[in-house]
């Protein structure tokens, strides 16, 4: 594909032929069909989607494989160095790292698109994406959740090494604990936005420094890709806006299809009457 500016990537394969269709139907009704939209591929389940973008020009297959195998490689250097996974995943023919495909999303860190949204293929597009890149263009990661409720799920937060990160790092005061002191910088997996070339080989090599150093005691290995991802963005010291935390409180919304307290009004979806952003289907099987 030509290079182009600004762009939506979702991850997705056959399995999610249903979900993939739904949030690109959504981006197209309330985003447009001028967006470019860069599907990677989770694994080679493809068929499908293959047929499906045939008659969706503004899509595309991502079939870098040079790129797909250098952030696998990353990844699996990566929890080579966990003390829990390198013998966990160590299998008869040889290390396997869990739910993998999952790591491929890291291949919007040095993708085509100069600034690009994230979409895990479990979402769907209610609103105008303008306030993220908005965000985007004094930040260098932006998002929109609150994974910051739930830091269980990105950290071992019985981990002596995090308290030390933090620290290290400044992110943690002498009167905070680790889950105080992440609150203002997690975030979700499922959706993000960013700036291609963030992260160059040279600040990967010195992150993977860092986690042999001792760091990657600090990860939660049940959900890899999203432990990474976090702990990338706040050791890079990158600007991170969460608009969860920035926008006025009477605009924030919710975004997880779990949520109670959301209303269906005319085929849109509202909290406290506000129309969500986007709604996440986390944790829902495909």
């Amino acid at each position: 594909m030509t290079h182009s500016t600004t762009g939506i990537y979702i991850l997705g394969n056959d399995v999610v032929f249903d979900q993939l269709v739904a949030l690109l139907n959504s981006i197209e009704a309330n985003v447009g069909s001028h967006m470019p939209i860069l599907i990677i591929p989770y694994d080679d389940r493809l068929e499908q989607v293959r047929q499906e973008i045939v008659h969706r020009p503004q899509v595309t297959l991502f079939e870098d494989q040079e790129a797909i195998a250098r952030w696998e490689t990353f990844a699996t250097q990566v929890w080579q160095l966990h003390p829990t996974t390198r013998l966990a995943w160590q299998h008869d023919n040889g290390f396997q790292v869990y739910r993998l495909g999952m790591h491929r999303r890291f291949c919007t860190l040095d993708g085509p698109f100069e600034r690009y949204i994230y979409l895990d293929a479990d979402t769907l597009v209610l609103n105008s994406l303008d306030p993220i890149l908005t965000a985007l263009q004094t930040n260098d990661w932006v998002a929109y959740d609150f994974q910051h409720n739930d830091p269980t799920h990105v950290f071992n937060l019985d981990s002596p090494a995090l308290e030390s990160w933090l620290k290290r790092n400044q992110l943690q005061r002498h009167d905070e604990s680790s889950s105080e002191a992440l609150q203002a910088h997690l975030f979700c997996a499922g959706m993000y936005a960013s700036h291609s070339g963030l992260f160059t080989p040279q600040r990967c090599e010195q992150l993977l420094k860092t986690l042999a150093a001792g760091d990657v005691e600090c990860l939660y290995w049940k959900a890899p890709d999203q432990s990474i991802l976090n702990y990338m963005v706040m050791q890079s010291q990158a600007s991170f806006c969460n608009l969860a935390h920035q926008l006025p409180p009477e605009q924030v919304t919710g975004c997880c299809v779990t949520s109670p307290h959301f209303v269906v009004r005319n085929h849109h979806v509202y909290d406290r009457n506000v129309l969500l952003t986007y709604l996440h289907y986390i944790g829902v099987p495909a």
